[in-house]
């Protein structure tokens, strides 16, 4: 990594974040800690069977994103005054290698549980062998230039992956050898005034490329997901619903999530508190998105503030996890469920 970049390592470091490599960070999430000590899961658990356990956090583009979104709580160069051009990931880590690395951080991270007195030995163990990679955490995935080799070497080993991408390249989507197991678009923007706005783009285009990934995802054929950010009194208006409703019209995604954003990390420097929504607030406005859609509510985690829209039945279950599924009681929401501490400022 070059001198002039760890200043910005440094401080995600102190984030808890752990570098693989050069350009790959991943990071032990709270539901993790809460899986291995309480047996309790975020909602891919009770969504998709994914125990969080036994999933890696991770993104491959530790410092790139092709936006300056609002609501990201990650450290942006321009924040610590390091020189870097977050739109071009100039190095290549062999993903081989990565995944690797991936499994050997992820192990060392959750070491300290082996004989903790309220951890489950065979949870331990269960935890010790993950059995999902999901490319989210922080950055642009899709701009790490050898996404579907990475993909090829999670799936060999016998793991499934979610990959979030703000879809902003749909040319190396469209061109991927290997697909995800679960494709999420993560929208907060309805049309290009709102997305100039809120999303900053960094790229000329960028909205419209964004459309372009909207046009391609029922080519995908593996499940699709758009994850719409819920922030209250930015994207809640009927106009910002009927212009979400054309987006997952145009897309036909298998499941629509509408997730509360979450007052952490450097986006507490852009927007205040209120704009987080708490769940029953979360749970009316996807109401309002399902009579506009025709996509009924299939479930909701109280504690995540997630409402899940879909035409299915019931969800995909790609992990063995939750056994009760949408039927999983629920405690009190209230928690933080972002991979980043709250207490933590840049």
């Amino acid at each position: 990594m070059p001198e002039k970049w760890l200043p910005l390592a440094e401080v995600m470091v102190k984030q808890k974040y752990h570098f693989a490599g050069r350009h790959t960070v991943v990071k032990k999430c709270y539901w993790t800690h809460k899986a291995l000590t309480e047996d309790r899961h975020c909602y891919k658990c009770k969504f998709y069977g994914i125990e969080s356990h036994r999933d890696i956090q991770m993104s491959p583009a530790a410092f790139w994103c092709w936006n300056a979104c609002l609501h990201c709580w990650r450290i942006r160069p321009q924040d610590l005054g390091v020189d870097l051009d977050e739109t071009k990931l100039t190095i290549v880590d062999d993903p081989k290698w990565l995944v690797d690395e991936l499994i050997r951080i992820h192990r060392r991270l959750i070491s300290g549980y082996k004989g903790h007195p309220k951890v489950d030995p065979k949870k331990f163990w269960e935890a010790w062998n993950p059995v999902h990679v999901t490319l989210s955490l922080t950055g642009e995935p899709t701009l790490y230039p050898m996404l579907s080799d990475l993909l090829k070497e999670v799936h060999r080993r016998g793991m499934t992956s979610f990959l979030v991408t703000r879809g902003v390249r749909p040319d190396i989507l469209a061109d991927l050898e290997e697909e995800p197991s679960q494709l999420y678009v993560s929208l907060e923007a309805w049309d290009k005034k709102s997305y100039n706005y809120f999303t900053r783009p960094l790229v000329p285009r960028a909205w419209e490329l964004t459309v372009e990934t909207l046009e391609m995802m029922p080519s995908f054929t593996s499940p699709t997901a758009i994850r719409i950010t819920l922030v209250a009194g930015f994207n809640d208006t009927d106009e910002a619903l009927k212009g979400f409703a054309k987006l997952i019209n145009l897309a036909q995604p298998t499941y629509v999530e509408i997730k509360s954003y979450m007052w952490v990390g450097a986006s507490r420097m852009r927007l205040s508190k209120a704009n987080m929504a708490e769940h029953e607030y979360v749970r009316k406005v996807s109401e309002r998105l399902s009579d506009l859609t025709g996509y009924p509510i299939l479930g909701e985690s109280r504690a995540s503030r997630v409402v899940l829209l879909s035409r299915l039945e019931k969800p995909i279950r790609l992990g063995k996890g939750c056994p009760e599924g949408l039927n999983t009681p629920e405690p009190e929401e209230g928690e933080y469920d972002a991979p980043y501490d709250p207490d933590i400022m840049p």
